[in-house]
């Protein structure tokens, strides 16, 4: 994104509405017209300012975007979809469609570490370092997530080297994984933590078995972690799954 400074009156109405505080005040020249700056480095094109039509002058501008910048849009803007998953913004149904894509089956779990939110995004490096984390451990990366398609080499988490320094508003690192394997991939987590400049949370996702028990909760008591019980159903989208097939 970028404020055109022909016609930028530097009302600062734009400001208010930037997720990255990226937007700030300057002058055109010493002791000149007071305009509004937008530093494109930490800019995550998410188009927020300029959907919100607050600037009385129209001087906000999205400049086409090429490869790797075009990455920051395609993750950041929530109108635009992913060409690999057909969904916008992050570009991952993730666990919200469990009950129609039965992607984690029974004995397994989907874990997930959501970089860059709250608030500060977070830089593909950031990405490749949990990627890098979890790959010697051989979990199943999702492959109907954008950010998977851009492994360079999925054996040791590496992605490619061009699309490191693009920073999006928040982007997933999505996992599957044997339920047994859960409490060592949450301490590969834990550890990662400390070495990444932005923020994640981690997402474990499970089945509820027949009789109403649910395994990964059961790990999560013993290895003694804090977290907040969720669920989500998806009424009327899929079909139910026929008694004694795998589930």
């Amino acid at each position: 994104m970028r404020i055109n400074p022909g016609k930028c009156v530097g009302c600062g109405q734009c400001r208010v509405f930037c997720p990255m505080g990226c937007i700030a005040f300057t002058r055109k020249d010493k002791g000149g017209q007071i305009q509004c700056r937008i530093n494109e480095d930490e800019c995550v094109d998410c188009e927020v300012c300029l959907r919100a039509n607050a600037c009385p002058t129209d001087a906000l501008e999205q400049p086409p975007a090429a490869w790797p910048r075009s990455v920051r849009g395609t993750f950041s803007n929530p109108l635009i979809t992913h060409k690999e998953t057909k969904v916008p913004g992050r570009g991952t149904e993730e666990i919200k469609t469990n009950d129609v894509t039965n992607r984690y089956k029974c004995g397994y779990v989907g874990i997930s570490a959501e970089l860059g939110r709250p608030v500060l995004g977070a830089r593909l490096r950031d990405a490749e370092r949990v990627f890098m984390v979890l790959a010697p451990l051989a979990v199943e990366f999702e492959k109907q997530n954008p950010l998977t398609s851009l492994l360079a080499d999925p054996a040791t988490g590496k992605l490619k080297e061009d699309v490191l320094g693009e920073k999006v508003l928040s982007c997933i690192v999505e996992t599957i994984a044997p339920i047994e394997r859960a409490a060592e991939i949450l301490d590969a987590l834990d550890k990662v933590a400390g070495e990444i400049e932005s923020v994640f949370s981690v997402d474990l996702i499970s089945r509820v078995e027949e009789d109403l028990s649910i395994p990964a909760l059961e790990m999560l008591k013993r290895e003694k972690r804090s977290y907040a019980l969720n669920g989500k159903i998806n009424i009327g989208l899929g079909r139910l799954c026929i008694k004694g097939a795998d589930c």
